[in-house]
Parts: C-alpha cells; structure tokens; sequence
C-alpha cells in the first residue's frame, strides 16, 4: 500500500527545474504528483512517477541529490470536509504527518491526496479500517 515517492534536492538557480523535468520526459517518466518547498538557496521537489526506481536512476546520472521515501496516497470524498475525515482518524492514532500535498488528477468522485506520515504502516491499517480509500502503489503509477 506504499507509494515510492523521488524527492530531489534542487540549487535555487534558473533551469535546474527544467533539467529535472527534461531528463524525465525525454526516458519516458510520467509525473502525476508533485509539490515543490523552496528557501532561499535550496528547494526539495516531491515527484510521484510511474517508474520511481528508473527515475532515481536517470537522476543521480544527471548528477541530482535524489532520495526515494514511502508515502500514503489516499482518496478522499471532493466535498467540504473530506479530507478532514482522514486526519482526525490519523490524529485519534496519534500519526504524525510530516507534510502532504495533492495530486493533479483524481478518481472518479475522490480528489487524491499523498501524505508522509510518521508510521505509515498503522496510518494505513487505521486509514482503512476507518473507511479511507488507500490506493495501493500499481494503481497510483497508472494516473
């Protein structure tokens, strides 16, 4: 029920987005998630791929600091206190979430949402056992 998600450490300088994108793109990687934190002299860009192994692999070829990291990516209701339902199962678990972001896409009437939590283990077992659609990783590489 894992997704591997890349993260990238990127220099705050013109193009090095671009590179990233472009080496992606041009070794057929699709990106359907991402979230991007910057500071001043650095950022850290969060991909979900549908090839994460390939993508880690092209690069740390193209010289790039990458990392791959197991999140959650669950579907919650495209409604006014969806997403809500979610967290407060995770809050009542005491789960911390490290940070979260969502995706471009969604399935049928959920938006979908990637979340790295703590213990991603029992954040799954608590999220489904509570009604939460936790997408395993063979659906999310296929949006």
């Amino acid at each position: 029920m894992l997704v591997k998600q890349i993260s990238i450490f990127l220099e705050n300088k013109s193009g090095r987005l671009a590179e990233v994108t472009r080496a992606l793109g041009e070794n057929d990687i699709d990106i359907s998630a991402l979230s991007i934190a910057d500071t001043t002299d650095f950022g850290i860009l969060r991909l979900i791929v549908n090839k994460p192994e390939k993508a880690e692999r092209i690069l740390k070829e193209s010289d790039f600091t990458v990392s791959i990291t197991n999140v959650i990516a669950i579907g919650v209701q495209d409604k006014p206190g969806g997403l809500s339902k979610a967290l407060i199962i995770l809050d009542r678990e005491s789960i911390g979430i490290e940070y979260m972001y969502a995706f471009v896409s969604k399935t049928e009437e959920d938006a979908l949402v990637i979340l790295k939590v703590d213990d991603p283990e029992k954040a799954v077992k608590a999220l489904k056992d509570n009604g939460i659609s936790v997408l395993p990783s063979s659906q999310v590489y296929k949006l």
